[in-house]
């Protein structure tokens, strides 16, 4: 996997330069992603099995390990797949944080069912728990394409409904 270097915002694509992500990027952000998401996953509430899950199924023993390196700050190096799916989290935490003013709000969004052709009666939680890296990634863009106000695929215009109170 690649990453691009940004030097200046304002390049163009074509100057855009990729480098591959290194082992030392993985064990400098791995301990600070994992406390990060350990934050987060307490805000979700989230059962251990439901962070071990997201987490890509480790091993409970290896979840804990890594969890007890991350609180003491000792040197950890979590796999690419793990640091993808930290960063997937991260970016459903934002989304949520911006399109709910209240976080209790988020939360109900979260672990409610929706009628969308994406989660067919489901919660996004539950499609984040069950899908993988893939129900991870989904969410997320998901959650971006709502914040920068994209309606998918066959939406007429000005089908939109705003999210209200009684919702």
């Amino acid at each position: 996997m690649q990453i691009a270097n940004f030097s200046n915002t304002s390049v163009s694509p074509d100057a855009v330069q990729f480098r591959t992500i290194t082992r030392e990027d993985r064990d400098r952000t791995s301990a600070p992603g994992l406390r990060a998401f350990r934050e987060i996953a307490d805000r979700f509430d989230l059962s251990e099995a439901d962070r071990i899950a997201i987490l890509g199924d480790p091993g409970r023993s290896t979840y804990h390990q890594w969890m007890k390196k991350a609180r003491e700050q000792q040197p950890l190096t979590l796999p690419l797949d793990t640091l993808l799916r930290v960063s997937a989290v991260f970016g459903i935490y934002k989304s949520l944080a911006v399109l709910f003013e209240d976080e209790n709000q988020a939360l109900i969004w979260l672990r409610g069912s929706h009628q969308g052709t994406l989660f067919t009666g489901a919660s996004p939680l539950a499609y984040m728990l069950d899908g993988g890296h893939d129900g991870l990634m989904t969410v997320r863009r998901y959650l971006d394409a709502w914040r920068s106000g994209a309606m998918g695929l066959g939406a007429q215009e000005g089908s939109f409904e705003a999210v209200i109170e009684s919702d």
